[in-house]
């Protein structure tokens, strides 16, 4: 495991130097960064969690191959084919509470900008095959986020 950090810390300092993305600003950021995960937000495993107790089925990070996009809903029932994806204002520009970045522009807003055409594509690729699409931002209500789920599956 120590072989595999020093390989990826070295790896991110070229990267630094050569300019793909931005030195962090401090170790704190930098831990802060690190921490943010790809599957299991706080807010997708409080909505599994919900949509358990009322009894419904799923599956959770499943890979979906459609013809030409790999995708990767948060919560997928494959039955009735919903995929429900639990979106974080900033990764995927909220327009309530998305920012634009301060710091690092020049790598941020072309990679949110990505995010988001990569949703879009992801979106279309999944009703092209029959799915009905959620995307619940996480700081919609649970409420809310239940009853946009349950909408979709009825």
């Amino acid at each position: 495991m120590l072989v595999a950090r020093n390989d990826a810390a070295e790896t991110r300092k070229r990267a630094h130097a050569e300019g793909l993305y931005p030195a962090p600003l401090n170790p704190g950021r930098s831990r802060n960064m690190q921490a943010n995960r790809r599957r299991d937000t706080k807010p997708e495993v409080v909505l599994r969690r919900a949509l358990h107790r009322l009894g419904y089925r799923y599956r959770k990070d499943l890979l979906l191959r459609l013809e030409d996009v790999k995708v990767r809903p948060d919560i997928v029932f494959t039955r009735r084919k919903v995929a429900v994806f639990v979106d974080g204002c900033f990764w995927h520009v909220c327009p309530q509470h998305g920012r634009q970045p301060t710091t690092n522009e020049w790598y941020w807003t072309p990679k949110l900008r990505r995010n988001m055409e990569r949703d879009e594509r992801a979106n279309e690729a999944l009703r092209q095959e029959g799915w009905s699409v959620v995307r619940v931002w996480e700081h919609e209500a649970l409420d809310e986020a239940i009853a946009s789920v349950q909408a979709a599956l009825h």
